[in-house]
């Protein structure tokens, strides 16, 4: 059953929630999933009425004092809050993503090729990946493409060797595209994302239907390359200025470990890849100045 984007976060995260997560007894066999409307609206302090309308769509603007006693009553973490207001936002107080979710800046472009020793990529709101350097393109090599984290992690046969802890990426990519989701509901790109990947994976299709919403986070991530073996990396998501729908993710080694020495590995081949790429150019050059 689907309703209105808000509507369908209420009854994610009320379905989520059990009687003893909220401190009210359970008794007898429940003929819902988590917590009944009702059981919703007394944590609340609202009518049973009034909550069903925010739930069915028929309530789109609650009061700041609703949405945070919504909040409390569901449990909802920062990140799961905020997410919370964006909905109840009017659509013309939403940032709005559009043609630009695609046009990397040159100075961003500049300053990716500077990071030679470290894997740097732009993404979009719905994880696409929009430009990479040559240390991001071969820590990606195994993916065919290396287009989009979220497809590389769910579809891709690739994803479950190369991602060593796959259940942890999938859940943040989800929830990572669901937070975006909340700044602008109607943006086509994730319309089309999820679209596909709920087509072509039901387990994205079920972690979809959970609503978690979690921003990208400075966590460690264990990768395995199939050239240059495991890596365990530390990194860093930023905001881009003036394409606050981009973020730039920078992967690091920390310093004298087996991690470092597979980047230089890693290097090795990003290095090769571009001088193959180079050869390959000026042979073609050379064969159309001899052809004219």
């Amino acid at each position: 059953m689907s309703g209105t984007p808000l509507g369908d976060f209420l009854r994610a995260r009320r379905e989520a929630l059990k009687p003893q997560d909220v401190g009210l007894p359970e008794y007898g066999r429940r003929r819902v999933k988590g917590l009944r409307r009702e059981e919703v609206a007394l944590l609340a302090g609202m009518s049973s009425d009034y909550y069903v309308r925010l739930e069915q769509g028929r309530e789109s603007s609650p009061s700041p004092q609703v949405v945070e006693a919504v909040a409390r009553a569901l449990r909802l973490d920062a990140a799961a809050s905020d997410h919370l207001w964006r909905l109840v936002q009017p659509p013309e107080a939403r940032t709005r993503r559009q043609a630009q979710d695609t046009a990397v800046s040159p100075q961003l472009l500049q300053l990716m090729d500077g990071w030679s020793a470290s894997p740097a990529f732009a993404l979009g709101p719905a994880l696409d990946i929009l430009a990479c350097n040559a240390m991001a393109a071969a820590l990606h090599e195994s993916f065919s493409p290396a287009d989009n984290l979220a497809r590389m992690v769910f579809v891709d046969p690739a994803g479950r060797e190369f991602y060593q802890e796959w259940e942890r990426a999938a859940h943040s990519c989800v929830a990572e595209i669901r937070a975006a989701y909340g700044h602008d509901p109607d943006n086509p790109r994730i319309g089309e994302v999820v679209a596909d990947l709920s087509a072509h994976s039901p387990e994205f299709a079920d972690l979809w239907a959970r609503h978690d919403v979690k921003p990208k986070t400075q966590e460690g991530k264990h990768l395995r390359h199939p050239h240059v073996g495991d890596l365990h990396i530390l990194f860093s998501a930023f905001t881009v200025n003036g394409a606050p729908h981009q973020q730039l993710v920078v992967y690091q080694a920390e310093p004298a470990t087996p991690t470092a020495q597979a980047f230089e590995r890693l290097r090795t081949r990003a290095d090769d890849a571009l001088s193959r790429t180079l050869r390959a150019a000026d042979e073609a050059l050379s064969a159309d100045e001899r052809a004219g």
